[in-house]
């Protein structure tokens, strides 16, 4: 029987599906003698025959049913073996993870956290300044995966194949020039701000902008917006020269700049990690969420007031540290 092989298989059933030689042998391609050269050949392994013949076409003798019935369940069992190894090929085999990212100060380590933790021959991040964009491009499966801060209308985004939680309740600090009076406080109020010079980031890349007009209102002034950016190093340049802009309260104060925390925490943002439940990622939104925590602790350490503002407020950044419980550190 070690004779026997699929083509031979394949042979015998098409003779039956199509009813003739003739048909069975257009379908498989190959002349009819060639056809009729197999099914002799299986017919001696078997030991019998299994068609009778007329000019009406073939029908299958008793044996030949048996043969065909049993020949259909090896096929059959031969696509799923193959179908089921080659998905398990692809699950497999290291592919590009694609992360996007706001501009972030915890992006490198993220990276690292997400190469090491996760199968992938290699990240590839797209730096976007604008939430609602890195959400559009999880949505439509051009991201694995994507942190950024939360914006207005977020909850009614039409989202498919996407989960999406919060990672921290991130406070904002104020940047403030060395020499800037107020830059001799620990702590400054922002009704003390009400006559700078804002620097903010444009409208469309402006998670916060709500935000701060009316904690700004509840402080009773309207913020002097002078400047628009979201390049980081022009508002160091303008805030070095007398502007103010929110800062993350990870920065660090040093060559020009003071980073200082605002009295009562009036501006908060959450944020956020999207990640696809389909494809690269079923399955492991966990171990991505765990990789950004891990990321954003590691600079919390960057500025003291901030790590004493971390230890006094554990309520912002739960769901951190409880993924952090769920997934050990890496090996050093």
């Amino acid at each position: 029987m070690a004779d026997l092989e699929l083509r031979h298989l394949r042979a015998v059933c098409a003779i039956v599906e199509t009813g003739s030689m003739s048909k069975a042998a257009i379908r498989l391609g190959l002349t009819q003698p060639a056809l009729t050269a197999q099914l002799q050949r299986v017919e001696r392994l078997v030991g019998g025959r299994l068609f009778d013949r007329s000019p009406t076409g073939s029908t299958p003798t008793e044996l030949g049913r048996y043969v065909v019935n049993t020949a259909r369940l090896v096929l059959d069992d031969l696509d799923h073996l193959l179908a089921s190894a080659q998905d398990r090929a692809r699950t497999f085999t290291p592919q590009p993870l694609l992360a996007g990212c706001m501009p972030m100060l915890f992006l490198a380590r993220l990276v690292a956290e997400l190469s090491n933790r996760l199968p992938c021959s290699e990240v590839r991040t797209e730096i976007e300044p604008v939430g609602h964009t890195l959400v559009e491009m999880l949505n439509s499966a051009r991201l694995h995966l994507a942190v950024f801060e939360r914006f207005d209308g977020l909850e009614r985004r039409k989202l498919s194949g996407v989960e999406i939680r919060t990672l921290v309740l991130e406070p904002q600090f104020v940047a403030v020039a060395e020499d800037h009076p107020l830059a001799v406080r620990e702590v400054i109020s922002l009704a003390e701000l009400a006559d700078c010079d804002w620097v903010v980031p444009p409208p469309e890349a402006n998670s916060l902008r709500m935000q701060l007009h009316t904690a700004c209102a509840t402080a009773g002034f309207t913020p002097r917006i002078r400047h628009h950016t979201w390049e980081a190093g022009m508002a160091r340049v303008l805030v070095e020269n007398g502007a103010v802009s929110l800062a993350a309260p990870a920065s660090r104060s040093g060559n020009g700049i003071a980073v200082r925390p605002l009295l009562g925490d009036p501006l908060q943002v959450p944020i956020m990690v999207g990640v696809r439940t389909d494809g690269a990622l079923a399955g492991r939104a966990h171990e991505v969420f765990a990789s950004a925590a891990y990321a954003y602790r590691s600079i919390v350490d960057r500025n003291p007031t901030f790590a004493q503002w971390w230890a006094d407020h554990p309520e912002a950044h739960a769901e951190l540290d409880a993924a952090m419980l769920v997934c050990p550190p890496l090996a050093v």
